[in-house]
């Protein structure tokens, strides 16, 4: 026994289940014909253009096409009279509300029984959060040849620096080893919070735990993430300030103290100032360089010039027997993460 209805009611299904398939799909799926007028519209269109299926069947497919962008309807109806197809094409529609989408279009002839072509598919995408990633890692890679190119001029400073003020060259690879590990200390705290910042709390901490002896060395002062300029710059001087600490001052001698103290305040014109001070005492040592000496090394061209002029500070240092001194005060806006701000005004102390 045979079916004669069999055939039209499997394509009637079969229609039915594609017609279910482009309703259902993430994508905008249009249908046009030659003439660029629409003449059909799925629920995801509606919702990436904003206009319902009644409001958009029937109209010019143009009222989606800003109107510089314009002609390339023009470019995609030719091909798709030629019966060639386009995929991946990346360009701008516009929404019901006038707002501006990215988009990436793949369009396809549409063919009637007798195989002529009669419009057109399309199916739009949006790749605006794509788009914004691509932006984003664009700066990322600019932000990123910015500090490598930044850290090359530092690296470059210390070889020159440590170069003139070393005795030989087993004194120079040594100095210069521990100052590329003290910008690396920096560089992992920063990698840490994807560059958000550091806090000055933990960079002091990072920087003065190869010289162990924690408990001779005391820190108190306000809550403070530190900009990505500021954790380099002061992690460079509380590492030089460590380094001489270990060797000459508070953290080579029994009763030594290390006592570092920060606090906000406000200066001229109401501007908020960041004031920083390191002073370490211990017992007076015969093998201590003095002053006079002192005042040559690498780390104090870093506490007196390199790390108040990248923070447009001002600093002063003062050594005597037994005693350092180091006060830096700079704008707290060259300090601090802008929007981390507010979060200045909990202390603590260690």
């Amino acid at each position: 026994m045979t079916n004669s209805g069999g055939p039209i009611r499997q394509d009637a299904s079969a229609d039915a289940r594609l017609a279910a398939i482009v309703d259902s799909s993430y994508d905008a799926i249009v249908g046009k014909d030659l003439n660029s007028v629409i003449t059909s519209w799925n629920r995801a269109a509606e919702r990436m253009f904003g206009y319902s299926a009644e409001e958009a069947i029937g109209q010019s497919i143009l009222m989606l096409i800003p109107e510089h962008l314009q002609s390339e309807e023009t470019e995609i109806i030719g091909r798709i009279r030629r019966g060639e197809g386009i995929a991946g094409h990346e360009t701008t529609r516009r929404r019901k509300d006038g707002s501006l989408i990215a988009v990436s279009l793949t369009v396809s002839p549409i063919r009637n029984s007798e195989g002529e072509i009669v419009g057109a598919s399309k199916i739009a995408r949006d790749i605006t959060a794509a788009k914004e990633s691509e932006r984003r890692i664009r700066l990322l890679m600019r932000e990123v040849n910015h500090r490598v190119k930044n850290q090359f001029a530092v690296i470059l400073s210390m070889v020159r620096e440590t170069s003139k003020r070393s005795t030989g060259p087993g004194e120079f690879e040594e100095m210069i080893r521990a100052r590329i590990m003290a910008l690396s200390r920096s560089h992992d705290l920063l990698v840490t919070s994807e560059w958000a910042g550091a806090s000055l709390f933990d960079l002091i901490q990072e920087h003065l735990k190869p010289f162990a002896h924690e408990e001779r060395i005391s820190l108190s002062g306000p809550l403070l993430t530190l900009q990505s300029n500021a954790v380099q710059n002061l992690g460079m001087a509380f590492h030089e300030l460590g380094t001489n600490s270990s060797k000459y001052g508070a953290l080579a001698s029994e009763g030594g103290r290390v006592e570092i103290t920060w606090k906000v305040e406000s200066g001229l014109q109401a501007q908020r100032l960041f004031q920083l001070m390191w002073h370490e005492t211990s017992p007076a040592r015969a093998d201590a360089p003095p002053p006079e000496t002192a005042r040559k090394g690498f780390g104090t061209v870093v506490l007196q010039r390199v790390a108040p002029q990248s923070l447009g500070g001002t600093s002063s240092l003062e050594r005597s027997p037994g005693e350092v001194r180091w006060a830096l005060t700079a704008p707290l806006e060259a300090i601090i993460v802008p929007q981390l701000g507010a979060e200045n005004d909990g202390d603590f102390s260690v």
